[in-house]
């Protein structure tokens, strides 16, 4: 529905006589139309509920025309369940590739927030090819990419197939002009430690508080200061949000209440005008310094708001437990606090996220306080959450060190293969090593966190970490920032060998003389399996640095509760 409505809404369908809206579940559509239109994606659960429809209408004696359009793409295995259901010959089936929403003037989403647990979790590869076409669809648009760079294994092929579909159409971008320099391919699983992390940039806290959906946001009575709740679009089209969105929250308010002297400055200004100048202050004045005014209070309203639910939180405690994670400083006081986080059952999202920031963080829980944990968190929010851990180990999220990785592990492993259920724990070693996520020696050789003497200036920021407080340099950037320096991954074989990407790092440079030099400083990074506000921001500081410019192609803007419930 939102995507839909951001290119087509209710207004606009109803002009293209298009009687009614109904959001296909599994209930009766009580419509007295003769066409039923079904646009979805391409999801098994929705076959099962059009042919629920189409049956309970054969089963009235009622006939209509169906169509069924999938978007971005059609699966066979769609078609196959409608056949099962007997319904095949019934329906047309269409595709829609719609693939590419651009939600502002440097943010494109897929909206396929489904792409991450159907990948990370399922390993299902469906949606690379969608991810091949929007490329495909891109280069198209603004001439071929000279320089690729990507890592991980859905990047990498995505990569392969994209390069299929532009050999099959040659000729289509041959000899344009390239106008997007660079194109950086980055799995979410490279770094799941930055997605975990709470958020401290203003644009990341609204979407961690109110969830930001499809680039807009539900602002509710406690916001707008009125019994009504607002759907407000979230983009560089809102003059007052532009300017604080990339900012740290400690200094929004600061900014907004300038804002507001300065605004008040303007209306003032009215006092002492005669007519003709009060004339043209109304004419074309006045109209934008309302609009500005409506927009300052709603993003006060939403500071406070802010203000109100993290105190709640004591946000301060956790920001102080996230930063020893990161920092591999005081992990008892750490565990101790996310214990008592679960036994006081304050959400069982953020208990979630807090286990896995630990694990990837240390490499992994050690026994004890995995069953530990796991229990404690059974017992307070439902023995359910089992099949949650089950996900999260296989996804490498939370996991328990083996045992023999303390020991000198070959002798513990081979005096133990006499016993069945040892070898059993054998192989459940080799397959949790697999997984190593290695965070503290990459942090090391990456610098990930700053050593900064005295107090870090938030106000000034001098480097990407102050998306984090000045605690941390986002893993995914750093990378980022690290290759298009060097221009490919030389003198980064080490930190590729730690993420586990030794065979799935690359790069695809075509010497390409056309390229200006002002393509060269435009970047298109795609995130495969969502990004955070807290990567974007962090990115356009470093645009603005280097005079690069940063746009983004992810399959949907994640954070660290979306990550959680795609697990749950």
């Amino acid at each position: 529905m939102s995507p839909l409505d951001r290119i087509a809404n209710v207004s606009i369908l109803k002009q293209h006589e298009v009687d009614k809206l109904y959001k296909v579940e599994n209930k009766p559509a009580f419509s007295s139309s003769e066409q039923l239109c079904f646009l979805v994606r391409p999801r098994i659960k929705n076959m099962r509920y059009i042919a629920n429809l189409v049956n309970a209408d054969k089963m009235a004696g009622r006939t209509r025309k169906y169509k069924v359009i999938f978007s971005p793409q059609k699966f066979y295995a769609c078609e196959m369940v409608l056949e099962e259901e007997g319904i095949y010959g019934d329906v047309s089936c269409d595709e829609w590739a719609f693939s590419l929403l651009p939600l502002d003037v440097d943010l494109l989403s897929m909206e396929l927030p489904e792409f991450f647990r159907d990948y990370f979790l399922e390993g299902d590869q469906c949606w690379i090819n969608t991810v091949a076409q929007a490329l495909h669809l891109l280069s198209t648009l603004y001439g071929p990419f000279p320089n690729c760079y990507g890592i991980g294994r859905c990047a990498k092929m995505s990569h392969e197939l994209w390069r299929k579909l532009e050999e099959e159409e040659d000729g289509e971008t041959k000899g344009r002009r390239p106008e997007i320099g660079h194109v950086f391919l980055l799995d979410r699983d490279v770094d799941f430690v930055t997605a975990l992390c709470s958020q401290v940039v203003y644009e990341g806290l609204v979407d961690d508080t109110f969830r930001v959906k499809c680039g807009s946001v539900d602002f509710g009575p406690e916001v707008t200061s009125s019994d009504k709740s607002l759907k407000v679009l979230l983009n560089a089209e809102d003059k007052v949000f532009n300017e604080i969105r990339n900012e740290h929250f400690s200094n929004v308010f600061g900014f907004l209440s300038q804002k507001a002297r300065n605004l008040q400055a303007q209306y003032d200004r009215r006092r002492g005008m005669d007519i003709k100048q009060m004339k043209n202050f109304v004419s074309q004045e006045l109209k934008g310094l309302k609009q500005e005014h409506r927009l300052l209070s709603l993003h006060i309203g939403a500071c406070e708001s802010i203000m109100k639910k993290k105190t709640k939180q004591d946000f301060q405690e956790l920001i102080k437990t996230e930063h020893a994670l990161l920092e591999g400083f005081s992990i008892r006081e750490s565990t101790n606090y996310i214990e008592e986080h679960i036994d006081r059952q304050v959400s069982p999202i953020e208990s979630l996220r807090l286990m896995c920031l630990l694990s990837i963080t240390e490499n992994g829980l050690i026994p004890k306080d995995y069953r530990s944990l796991k229990t404690q968190y059974l017992q307070s929010y439902g023995p359910e959450h089992l099949l949650t851990f089950s996900n999260l180990r296989r996804a490498g999220l939370l996991t328990e060190q083996a045992p023999g990785d303390t020991l000198t592990a070959v002798e513990s492993k081979v005096s133990k293969l006499v016993t069945d259920k040892a070898a059993g724990k054998i192989t459940d070693a080799f397959s949790s090593l697999a997984k190593r996520s290695n965070f503290r020696a990459i942090s090391k050789k990456l610098n990930l966190i700053p050593r900064v003497d005295g107090e870090y200036d938030l106000k000034v920021p001098r480097d990407m970490a102050y998306v984090f407080s000045g605690a941390y340099v986002p893993l995914s950037c750093r990378i980022i920032e690290q290759v298009l320096e060097r221009q490919s991954w030389q003198g980064l074989d080490e930190v590729v060998r730690l993420l586990n990407c030794s065979e799935l790092a690359f790069t695809d440079v075509t010497k390409e003389d056309k390229a200006s030099s002002e393509s060269l400083r435009l970047i298109l990074v795609v995130f495969l399996g969502g990004c955070t506000f807290s990567e974007i921001s962090a990115l356009r500081f470093l645009g603005r640095e280097k005079g690069y410019r940063f746009i983004f192609l992810t399959t949907a803007v994640t954070n660290s509760a979306r990550l959680m419930e795609a697990m749950s």
